[in-house]
């Protein structure tokens, strides 16, 4: 059983940068993507950005796009997430997850961390 523990979030204003990591204990042969979704308050859970593990390709969500940047190191199982120029509206829980394509679909993602806060002030 693959356990994914996330760390990093907290409270910061608007235009602050944050780094959250995931760590995994293991890799399983089925997790194609490593990928961070969120959950903010009164909303569906959305895809943030995945990374592959094999190639290091990386996907966003157009919101993130040029200031969210996802990226891995294989030899300590480990993905982080560097968030720069955050907005009020990127408060949410952070999830890392583990999961096979399409990537955006979170049903495809066989494991899933307890999540981290993440929440910016105006």
């Amino acid at each position: 059983q693959v356990q994914l523990l996330e760390s990093g979030g907290g409270l910061v204003q608007a235009g602050a940068s944050l780094r959250l990591s995931c760590a995994a204990s293991e890799r399983s042969f089925r997790s194609t993507y490593m990928s961070w979704f969120r959950q903010g308050p009164g909303k569906e859970r959305e895809f943030v950005a995945a990374i592959s593990w094999s190639s290091g390709a990386t996907y966003y969500a157009n919101s993130v796009k040029g200031r969210f940047t996802i990226s891995r190191d294989n030899a300590k199982n480990t993905v982080y997430l560097q968030m720069n120029n955050l907005k009020p509206e990127d408060t949410a829980v952070y999830y890392c997850a583990a999961g096979r394509a399409p990537y955006w679909v979170d049903r495809n993602y066989d494991y899933w961390g307890q999540g981290t806060q993440v929440t910016v002030s105006s």
